[in-house]
């Protein structure tokens, strides 16, 4: 298989990342995508050789690789508005603080920068994460929202993620921002935006992950497609839809994960809706050759099954393309 396997740790964070690697290898995993925190990787550490090493040796002592790394959780806070309690609960007291706002996001930028740079000590050329929106809170549209105001939520994206690319461009690495809601892309027509606003810059991607687009009846082959050469990485996960009985929100009535009146729940890959085998033959088409990274999320079900069961289900349907078309052995030339 030309695409590697890996797995995400954020949904594994509350483990160390020496248990982590164990597991993903024993379930034979190509490699990890490695999360900014728990214990499992701290970019503030980024000029400490020692550090970065001892990293590397643990995935090699356990065969594994890692093609990319995440910082969602401080990304997020780079951009958004409001800073609340949501935050505390996801940020360390690094960039917390004393939790003024515009600190805040002040102090996120700067540890994404140091991403980048821990990225390209680890060897690593893709950074996938968040930037947070200022403009989210809009969604509804009401009470009534001025095109001025979505522009400025637009210009204060480019503003404080700009310099941030800088950075990432000086040593070599990609972001790849993963569309989601609550983000400054969080659709297809926003992440045309996203793109605009931020001046096509070719350092700046996506990560694709169909989870978020299903549930809005966004076709996530179609956005592979026409945004391929912008797909620095995938995320495998799946979404379940239950809407249709006349009850069920598709914004999913502020209920609990896994609570069967949602009109959506994310679901262990390959028991949802997400056209997977459309999905891969795209990637095929589309040449991409980097890792499928497994963002195994199922509230009703153990991960311990979930986990190996999906790189069972990625195994058995992102086959390679073929080397030639079918009808080629028509031809008697």
């Amino acid at each position: 298989m030309t695409r590697p396997v890996t797995l995400f740790t954020g949904q594994w964070a509350d483990l160390p990342l020496e248990e982590v690697v164990r597991l993903a290898s024993d379930w034979g995993y190509d490699g990890l995508e490695i999360a900014c925190w728990g214990d499992h990787l701290d970019p503030n550490r980024w000029d400490d050789s020692e550090y970065v090493a001892s990293k590397l040796d643990l995935l090699e002592r356990h065969n594994l690789k890692v093609w990319a790394i995440s910082n969602h959780l401080k990304g997020q806070a780079v951009c958004d508005d409001p800073i609340d309690q949501r935050h505390r609960g996801i940020l360390p007291d690094s960039v917390w603080g004393d939790g003024e706002p515009e600190g805040v996001r002040q102090r996120a930028a700067e540890e994404m920068k140091n991403t980048a740079r821990l990225a390209a000590k680890l060897g690593v050329k893709t950074v996938t994460g968040f930037t947070g929106s200022s403009i989210w809170k809009y969604v509804a549209m009401f009470p009534p929202v001025s095109q001025e105001a979505i522009d400025a939520g637009y210009q204060d994206f480019a503003d404080r993620w700009n310099p941030i690319m800088d950075v990432f461009d000086e040593v070599g690495v990609r972001f790849a921002l993963e569309v989601h809601p609550s983000e400054i892309a969080f659709d297809y027509w926003t992440t045309v935006r996203t793109m605009e606003a931020i001046g096509h810059r070719e350092s700046f991607g996506l990560n694709w992950d169909p989870s978020h687009m299903v549930w809005q009846d966004i076709d996530p082959v179609g956005f592979l497609y026409d945004f391929k050469d912008r797909i620095f990485n995938v995320h495998i996960k799946d979404t379940k839809k239950r809407v249709g009985n006349g009850r069920n929100g598709r914004l999913g009535s502020l209920l609990a994960w896994a609570d069967g009146r949602r009109g959506w729940d994310f679901i262990s890959t390959g028991h949802g809706d997400v056209p997977w085998e459309n999905c891969f033959r795209m990637l095929n088409q589309i040449g991409y050759t980097g890792p499928t990274s497994v963002e195994w999320e199922d509230a009703g079900m153990d991960r311990l099954l979930g986990a190996p069961e999906a790189l069972e289900f990625v195994r058995r349907l992102a086959f390679d393309a073929p080397t030639a078309a079918f009808d080629a052995a028509f031809s008697t030339k």
